[in-house]
């Protein structure tokens, strides 16, 4: 039996050809329904025959009729022939980058406000793309990314990438002042950032997000101050937490203010210092794949939407 079934190739043409004469039941309107005169028709199907080693059909003067055996290969023949039309189609996706797998890095304070929008976007646009998330510093990130570990990245500090790496801005944003819910200040329609002069500040590390701390920083001086350090956080939850407890004040993004975060009120800063708006890029490599650059393009047409929870 091996060495007929190595006699004959189980081609999608005469795999094909078998199910419209199994369909037909006539070797004359199976071959004008293919296209072909009958002669090479029945000559393809005897091949099949002696190939597999059995009789698929009765002939007779009527036409012909499925044997035992040729009834079990319809069933199997369209089977191979769906997992055929399966795979050239799955290939087709994963080359045109709608389905597979892809590592994307975020540094800590971006996870609440822009994965979740990355992650709908994914599940909408690109149901096949299989989406793993990796939370680091931008450093690491930038590396990881360069080293071919994670695909894409996100963080705020595009200044210090090599050049082999590429960047883009996903999304600009504006700080605003993040105040425990009790402050004086709290209930008010928008503030000078100089009246936070006077209160103690949580502001970011330096060594974890760089970007952030220098725009507060930086923004605080144009406003003709240095912020007045109580704490100091890591990332994200640390800031919230400090603010939540009523012990500081703080510079954050202005979608948090849709998070409502238990204990704090975002208030708008007024004014036009450059450094009260923050970009957020996103990072690739040039060679990226299919996935990567099908997954930009559903960036770029969401770029200008606002962050959503």
């Amino acid at each position: 039996m091996a060495d007929m079934l190595n006699d004959i190739s189980l081609t999608v043409r005469l795999l094909e050809q078998f199910l419209v004469v199994a369909d037909e039941k006539h070797f004359g309107r199976a071959a004008e329904r293919l296209g072909m005169s009958q002669p090479p028709l029945s000559q393809s199907i005897q091949r099949l025959e002696r190939g597999l080693g059995v009789r698929l059909f009765e002939r007779g003067p009527g036409g012909v009729r499925l044997t035992s055996a040729g009834a079990a290969f319809v069933v199997d023949a369209r089977r191979l022939l769906d997992a055929q039309e399966a795979a050239i189609e799955r290939v087709r996706r994963v080359a045109s980058g709608l389905e597979g797998d892809i590592h994307v890095g975020y540094v800590t304070i971006l996870s609440h406000l822009y994965v979740p929008r990355l992650l709908r976007a994914v599940a909408e646009e690109m149901p096949g793309l299989r989406v793993h998330l990796h939370q680091d510093s931008s450093v690491a990130i930038a590396e990881k990314v360069r080293s071919g570990t994670l695909d894409l990245g996100y963080l705020r500090d595009a200044s210090t990438l090599s050049g082999d790496l590429a960047s883009e801005v996903f999304a600009v944003e504006r700080l605003t002042a993040a105040l425990p819910q009790d402050h004086p200040l709290a209930e008010a329609d928008q503030i000078g950032l100089e009246d936070l002069r006077d209160h103690d500040f949580v502001l970011p590390n330096v060594t974890a997000l760089p970007a952030l701390a220098e725009q507060v920083h930086v923004a605080c001086r144009q406003a003709g101050f240095t912020p007045r350090r109580r704490a100091v956080a890591d990332d994200l939850s640390g800031l919230l937490g400090y603010v939540a407890s009523g012990l500081c004040v703080s510079l954050l993004a202005e979608g948090l203010r849709d998070f409502g975060v238990p204990g704090i009120a975002f208030v708008p800063v007024r004014g036009s210092f450059p450094y009260l708006e923050t970009t957020v890029f996103a990072v690739y490599r040039p060679d990226a794949d299919a996935a990567v650059l099908r997954l930009l393009e559903v960036i770029r047409a969401q770029r200008h939407d606002p962050p959503r929870p």
